[in-house]
């Protein structure tokens, strides 16, 4: 009977740290996600500030409707996405390798 109760007290102990963990990788993906969120806002608001400044620049100097500023902006608008895009898949990354850490950690 002893081993019974010894048994049913580590089974409940077990399902316990389980839910425990389970419970904060759920909270951990949740402040990844939100984390992802909040530095895509960013970017995009120092993004749109830096096109912003290079179309005034193109003003200014008297050239906001010719070829050469409107490939120029283009490039500039390229250039932020594929940077964008580079650290969404290095964050990504960096994700999947804490998790695995995580899960192969004791």
């Amino acid at each position: 009977m002893k081993k019974i109760a010894i048994l049913v007290c580590t089974l409940t102990l077990s399902f316990g740290a389980f839910a425990a963990t389970q419970a904060s990788e759920d909270a951990l993906a949740t402040a990844h996600k939100g984390a992802d969120t909040a530095k895509e806002k960013l970017h995009a608001a120092q993004n749109k500030g830096a096109q912003q400044k290079l179309k005034a620049q193109h003003a200014a100097e008297g050239k906001a409707n010719s070829t050469g500023s409107k490939i120029s902006e283009g490039s500039q608008k390229a250039w932020h996405s594929t940077k964008q895009g580079a650290e969404k898949g290095w964050d990504k990354t960096k994700e999947g390798a804490e998790d695995l850490k995580n899960d192969i950690s004791p």
